[in-house]
């Protein structure tokens, strides 16, 4: 099971690379905000996976944290978008 999970999270990590592309490359500043957001999304799913399969509980504690970081991320990239 943890071959599984580890694999799962190594997918997801592939998925947040192409992501990473999207951010550089995005043709409106709106796609770099979904693109930051599938960043966030995925470092919690594949540090998540990381912790269940190994075993380590602080891996769910800095999870929340990174969750908590791309909402912020998330707000300030909105307010910056309406500043002239």
């Amino acid at each position: 099971m943890p071959e599984f999970l580890l694999l799962a999270a190594t997918v997801i990590l592939l998925m947040v690379a192409v992501g990473l592309v999207r951010i550089l490359r995005g043709p409106a500043d709106v796609d770099r905000l979904m693109a930051v957001q599938l960043l966030g999304t995925g470092g919690i799913a594949a540090l998540l996976l990381l912790g269940i399969a190994t075993s380590l509980p602080g891996a769910v504690d800095v999870a929340l944290v990174l969750a908590l970081l791309a909402a912020f991320a998330a707000v300030i990239f909105v307010t910056s978008l309406d500043s002239p």
